[in-house]
């Protein structure tokens, strides 16, 4: 019974939550991962680098980014300068995009 109850509650969170706390919950997730590197233009970041460029990348968005789908479509996915997509790699040598990972989480918040 509890466990369905947090789930309901997680829902109807997720249901009020603005894009702009949507993005804010995905970079925060990038932030709080522990252990994945992440790789962009063949260079390594631990999380909380990752993090800050995503932010830095949001800001210099500025007005195209108006929903979470838009942030993980145009911050959050590849590189602007090399068109290279990031890549996570996870502490079992795993590797994923990180347009997965962002859309995995978003699917999450959504409640899908």
């Amino acid at each position: 019974m509890r466990a369905l109850a947090l789930a309901l509650a997680l829902l109807a969170a997720a249901a009020t939550l603005s894009e702009e706390q949507k993005i804010d919950a995905l970079i925060q997730a990038v932030a709080d991962l522990r252990g994945a590197v992440f790789i962009r233009n063949g260079s390594e970041y631990d999380a909380k680098a990752a993090a800050d460029h995503l932010r830095l990348k949001r800001e210099k968005a500025g007005s195209r980014v108006k929903t979470a789908d838009d942030f993980i479509r145009l911050c959050g996915s590849t590189s602007s300068m090399s068109g290279l997509p990031y890549q996570i790699r996870w502490p079992d040598g795993r590797t994923e995009t990180s347009e997965a990972f962002l859309r995995a989480r978003l699917a999450e918040l959504e409640g899908r």
